[in-house]
This record gives C-alpha cells, structure tokens and sequence, in this order.
C-alpha cells in the first residue's frame, strides 16, 4: 500500500459566491469520487475548514502506485474537466498511527470482493 496526500483546490472554473454544494456538475463530481472509493484508490477526502461553503480546498488520501496515477485518474473527474477543482499538491504518505485500523478494514474489504471458489 502507497499512500499519498492530495489536496486539491477550487481552479478557474469555479462558479464564484457559491459552494461546493451549488456547483454545476456536482452530482458527477460525487459520482466520480464514490467510484473511486468503492474501487479503494481513494480512502479518505473532504473539504478543509469548512471551505465547501465559499472556494473549495479538499485533502484526500489515495492508495496508489505513483503519483503519475493519481494524476491520471482524477484527470477525469467532472469538475478537474472543467477546471472547477485544480490539484494542487501530491506528498508521499506515511501512515504511523491507526494503521492497523486501515490494514483491517482492507482485509474485510478483500474478504468481501473475493469470489467464493468454485466447487
């Protein structure tokens, strides 16, 4: 697991006097980053200090083999296409405390996603 620490920020495309939740597109945008959870690549994201109420600055953290992928994949998200979100910032992760409680939530998630064999 490669942790990184992502934060991304309200780009020219955002719709000034308004906040995340009056964005244009902005069921897409949940849409895309829910798949991207379901699929483990994101693990955790949200606004910082409140900022989902005027210019949006976010913090995820993505599991991923580079940080050459996270570009990649969020290059598709609705809002990173029309510049409403820009991402900032990518920092290698180490995760020191609590990471046991990730470890076995990803253990229940693999049990859950494996096919039962076949007998």
């Amino acid at each position: 697991m490669t942790l990184y620490a992502v934060t991304r920020e309200a780009g020219p495309g955002w719709t000034e006097g308004k906040g995340a939740f009056d964005q244009p597109a902005v069921n897409d945008h949940a849409g895309f980053m829910n798949t991207l959870a379901v699929e483990g690549f994101v693990l955790f994201a949200g606004p910082l200090a409140g900022s989902e109420r005027d210019r949006i600055r976010v913090l995820l953290i993505a599991d991923a083999p580079s940080e050459a992928e996270i570009y990649r994949r969020l290059a598709d998200d609705p809002w990173e296409r029309a510049q409403r979100l820009a991402t900032t910032n990518i920092e290698p992760w180490t995760l020191l405390v609590g990471a046991e409680r990730l470890v076995n939530h990803s253990r229940a998630e693999s049990a859950r996603t494996t096919p039962a064999p076949v007998q």
